[in-house]
């Protein structure tokens, strides 16, 4: 508990002083008028409190990463606290704030046209790529996890694809109306409703910890893998604990959703609260979950709960109701279910206007949004069809969107590392992006390269190929940096685009 503890304060204290650098190093201008100001449209660029915005960028990059996410990462034992607190203050806080910031100072621009913008032509089309097929795997992930969830508690159908497919259209028929609709007009009334709700469980959760007091593994008993104790034989900490672990510390859907909001903020101060301080309360409900897991796992939590399986939904659902009983069973729904639903109608809307923006149809006419939406919803709907038809099609997706979803944030990195780079050439502010960068790259590339359907090499060689990752790609970027490159723009050029 005392390693929780730890890890808690280390979250706020990060917040506080390493976000204010981050900030320092943009240098954020109240002055500049913002897109929800500029290009407000009524639809997707609208001004809304800052408070809202939060909430909602909250639930946009939550889902049930910071507690699925946790629950897996807590068999890794207590190194699950360190990635959480470190990926969510040095990576995953700093991701989301600087791609919210870009899309504020390049006019609400989306992920692709950004990288486009840094990185060149090639590197927006890839990115292109990347963000839709991500997209599309966030969208049918969190239609069929909380469709199989319903479909259990409901249980009143005669065959279980039928259950799950009559919640699968349910779920479907609110993401079109969450894609097409105004940003304001549903998202904006509901999403502070569920993001309080999420948040109003980890606290509650939290102070059940503290008055419990569990004996959960602690820092000082050693970083080693638990995982084989638990039903996790041969993963190693580096890297599968840095991909279980997303959304709790650094994920690359996040940079999808920032500029959802970046077009709804009304001052460019605001930025820290809502990207890296969304980031941050992620990080903290990520660490609460990891420490209730802990306890469900390490500290005979499983057997005085009543539980019959370790699988997250399980967990959560024996946990929540173990421990807060009714109000503990209804926020567990809200947090299994409503959760996921809340990121995938986003992803679904974020889709949208990257296509727009690539083929540059204004979306201000229903019927644009239509022409849009409708063959997005039907090839989500073919990888559902192959989610539900094949027994590993689930398990198939969801680890496909664990690594792009890395890849990703790892892509976006090296875009803001370009732009620090340029903005201050002389400084080296281009740091606090280049060594994330180098290491989600490297823990990318060691997963494929443990993992059984890659090259499937031995454990006791990752770390090494991992460290000669992260040095080839520092050393590399350096001497690109230096080696006879144009010069870079002045920093207060910059700062008036």
């Amino acid at each position: 508990m005392f390693s929780f503890l730890i890890s808690l304060v280390a979250l706020i204290v990060g917040y506080i002083f390493y976000g204010r650098l981050v900030e320092k190093c943009f240098v954020p201008d109240s002055s500049n008028p913002t897109p929800a100001i500029i290009k407000k449209d009524g639809v997707d660029y609208v001004p809304m409190p800052a408070w809202k915005v939060f909430m909602i960028q909250f639930l946009n990059i939550a889902g049930t990463g910071p507690v699925f996410g946790a629950i897996m990462g807590a068999k890794f034992g207590p190194a699950c606290y360190l990635w959480i607190v470190l990926g969510s203050i040095f990576a995953g806080g700093v991701h989301d704030y600087l791609s919210g910031m870009l899309s504020i100072r390049h006019k609400g621009a989306v992920a692709p046209d950004i990288v486009g913008h840094y990185l060149g032509r090639g590197s927006k089309t890839t990115m292109l790529v990347f963000s839709m097929v991500l997209l599309l795997l966030v969208g049918v992930v969190f239609v069929y996890s909380p469709a199989l969830i319903l479909g259990d508690i409901a249980g009143f159908m005669e065959t279980e694809k039928l259950s799950i497919m009559s919640w699968v259209l349910i779920i479907f028929l609110y993401y079109i109306f969450a894609t097409i609709l105004p940003i304001d007009k549903l998202i904006g009334r509901l999403y502070p409703i569920f993001a309080f709700a999420l948040l109003f469980m980890a606290a509650s959760l939290c102070v059940c910890l503290v008055i419990k007091w569990p004996s959960i593994p602690e820092f000082w008993d050693g970083l080693q893998n638990r995982g084989p104790s638990v039903g996790l034989e041969g993963q190693p900490i580096y890297p599968c604990l840095f991909i279980t672990v997303a959304c709790g510390a650094i994920s690359g859907f996040h940079s999808t959703q920032s500029p959802l909001m970046a077009r709804c903020l009304q001052n460019e101060k605001q930025g820290r609260p809502v990207f890296y301080g969304a980031m941050i309360t992620e990080g903290v409900v990520a660490l609460i979950w990891a420490a209730v897991s802990s306890y469900f796992f390490f500290d005979g939590g499983m057997q005085a709960l009543g539980a019959d399986s370790s699988q997250a939904p399980e967990v959560v659902s024996s946990v929540a109701k173990g421990w807060l009983g009714v109000v503990g069973g209804l926020l567990a729904i809200i947090g299994v279910v409503v959760a996921p639903i809340t990121s995938g109608d986003t992803a679904f809307r974020c889709a949208r206007l990257i296509i727009a923006d690539f083929i540059h149809l204004d979306q201000k006419s229903k019927r644009n949004r239509f022409i849009i939406a409708i063959p997005l919803f039907a090839a989500a709907s073919l990888l559902l069809w192959y989610n539900i038809a094949d027994e590993q099609g689930f398990n198939t997706i969801w680890r496909y969107f664990g690594l792009a979803n890395q890849a990703l944030a790892a892509f976006v990195l090296w875009t803001m590392t370009a732009f620090l780079s340029r903005k201050s050439p002389r400084r080296l502010y281009y740091m606090i992006t280049l060594i994330p960068a180098c290491f989600m790259t490297s823990v990318c590339a060691t997963y494929i390269c443990v993992d059984k359907w890659g090259l499937n090499l031995s454990n006791e060689l990752i770390p090494r190929v991992g460290i000669g990752i992260f040095i080839t790609f520092f050393i590399l970027y350096y001497f690109a940096r230096s080696g006879g490159r144009p010069s870079y723009a002045p920093e207060q050029k910059e700062n008036r685009r």
